[in-house]
């Protein structure tokens, strides 16, 4: 058996003191620190935050080592069946996928900071925590007197925990399943209306799966002063990072029921219906897939949709969700030179930054947009029989429940299998191509009554000018994009110029104002860049740029648009 021990001697100093009692066979043992962490399709580099690394026999007899690559440490073990490795880790920060210490919690997700050896991966794990007696423990691993359980080593790199003082909980059931729901942090939940929305869309998505993974599952909230939003999905908890406090219950409410929706299919769509490129997951390297738009765009799609369907919300707050990345798409020109799949496989490179303007798109936005084209398409093949939630049901139950990773090839042909039409055009142009698919998405959308439009932005920036910004802390406005071809690119601007002035006057965050002043005046644009002050005038063109895109329901549905409609929110 694996043993770790988590303690904080000094909590000012936000070390966490970590010991693993490995056990060891080899002449060399080779021990890793995991690069990256599932959800999260990027390098960590966890390795920055190890110091004073330590290894000893069981007689505390000091054994020689050697750091091979940022992350990999080759030990000397001859003669030695157990060894003790220890360290301290710096937990400094807090969010969903993070580790974090300090006097109030002890936070902790093993991907960050536990060690492993592929000798003992499969091995159970034993977890002690050095904590006040006072505090309680929110995790999905097993415990029992004091202490925490895992499987093995990936269910312990699986299972976040939080050790607190302020720890509240409630717990509701479905389709016999345990749900149990935990805040930490500065908050007063609104049990019965929480409990009562949960259930909703727990009800809704376990009735289509038919099943749910595993037997209990724990949503870890931690509840911030400041402004926060991120989720983690984990196969039986997920960690959400939300806040302001005051917010959690009022206008963050909706991103609360969203956040947790979308981790939720998780537990089925990327926990369990897997990449074969991450089955089993190998935590020492990068994990390449063309797949994004299936585990995150599907998901994010079927996050939302699922809160309709349960009624949790109406149509109209559905639809806000969906014209939030219509707008991303829309206004991302990265569309034109680079697939989603490409763009899955390149997470790894910028996945989680604005990257290159231009470049790719986001896994999120175009695979949400894919998976709405994917559902209604099967509903019109099927007769309003089977959509999307049929595809999925049938990977988990024939991929996902018997261990088998799901490639491209078996994701196209399953939904080739349950629609009976090729899946072709939208896999080849779309998925793996570059071609626009407005029309499509009007189709689509007319299909189930909805009705797709679009006029230019009432900024006057972007759309007569053809940029975004936001407003700098001296009052400026900072440049965040421009559209190809418009007067800002041509004129001669850059993306993160400030904009001090127009026509010499002052700006004090109040640029579209002037820009709508002097509409009929010849406009030049007085900029910070680099240290200097530059000066460029924008050529007039009479077109717009940015436009702001939306759904809403046909005035007076047909026959079968009432009835795709039905199918496609039921």
């Amino acid at each position: 058996m694996v043993k770790f021990s988590f303690s904080v001697p000094q909590p000012n100093t936000q070390y966490i003191h970590i010991e693993a009692t490995i056990p060891v066979k080899e002449e060399q043992t080779t021990i890793h620190l995991p690069a990256w962490r599932p959800g999260r399709y990027e390098l960590g580099n966890f390795a920055k935050n190890v110091w004073n690394f330590k290894v000893t026999d069981v007689n505390q007899n000091g054994l020689e080592f050697q750091k091979i690559n940022k992350d990999t440490w080759e030990v000397e073990t001859s003669g030695s069946k157990e060894i003790l490795v220890s360290y301290n880790y710096y937990a400094s920060e807090l969010n969903a996928g993070s580790t974090f210490a300090d006097k109030d919690q002890l936070y902790v997700n093993p991907v960050n900071c536990c060690v492993f050896t592929k000798e003992t991966f499969n091995d159970p794990v034993e977890i002690t925590l050095d904590i006040s007696d006072k505090w309680e423990v929110a995790t999905s691993l097993e415990s029992k007197d004091g202490k925490c359980y895992a499987e093995n080593t990936e269910e312990l790199l699986d299972s976040p925990f939080i050790a607190s003082g302020m720890l509240q909980r409630e717990s509701y059931e479905s389709h016999g399943v345990t749900f149990h729901v935990w805040f930490n942090g500065i908050v007063k939940p609104d049990w019965e209306r929480l409990i009562k929305d949960f259930q909703a869309f727990t009800d809704s998505q376990i009735a289509k799966f038919a099943e749910f993974p595993v037997k209990e599952y724990h949503y870890l909230n931690q509840i911030l002063p400041y402004k926060a939003y991120h989720g983690v999905e984990h196969t039986k908890s997920t960690v959400i990072a939300l806040g302001p406090s005051y917010e959690v219950f009022g206008s963050l409410y909706k991103e609360l029921l969203g956040v947790s929706s979308h981790e939720l299919y998780h537990t089925w769509n990327v926990k369990t219906i897997r990449p074969a490129e991450m089955m089993p997951y190998d935590f020492t390297k990068e994990n390449y897939s063309p797949l994004g738009y299936l585990c995150e765009g599907v998901t994010t799609y079927m996050g939302d949709l699922f809160l309709h369907k349960s009624g949790v919300f109406n149509l109209e707050q559905y639809l806000d969700e969906m014209n939030t990345q219509l707008q991303r798409h829309f206004d991302n020109q990265g569309r034109f030179h680079y697939s989603v799949a490409e763009s899955s496989f390149d997470t790894w490179l910028d996945g989680y930054v604005a990257g290159a303007p231009g470049r790719k798109v986001s896994i999120y936005t175009e695979g949400c947009l894919l998976a709405f084209i994917t559902d209604v398409k099967l509903l019109e093949a099927t007769k309003n029989k089977y959509g999307l939630d049929e595809v999925m049901k049938r990977l988990f139950f024939q991929f996902g429940l018997e261990g088998k990773g799901v490639s491209e090839a078996d994701y196209k042909a399953m939904v080739e299998s349950v629609g009976k039409f090729s899946f072709d055009e939208i896999f080849n142009d779309y998925i793996h191509g570059t071609k626009p698919f407005e029309s499509l998405l009007t189709y689509c959308f007319d299909y189930v009554g909805l009705e797709l439009q679009h006029q230019p932005e009432e900024s006057y920036a972007a759309g007569r000018l053809g940029f975004k910004y936001l407003n700098s802390s001296r009052g400026g406005a900072i440049i965040k994009a421009m559209y190809p071809g418009g007067p800002a690119e041509l004129g001669g601007l850059m993306l993160d110029d400030e904009i001090v002035a127009v026509n010499g006057l002052e700006v004090k965050n109040n640029v579209n104002e002037w820009f709508k002043y002097l509409d009929d005046e010849q406009k030049e644009v007085t900029v910070f860049r680099g240290g200097k002050l530059l000066t460029f005038t924008l050529p007039e063109v009479n077109r717009y740029f940015y436009n702001k895109y939306s759904v809403k329901p046909v005035k007076d549905p047909n026959g079968p648009q009432k009835a795709g409609m039905k199918a496609w929110a039921n």
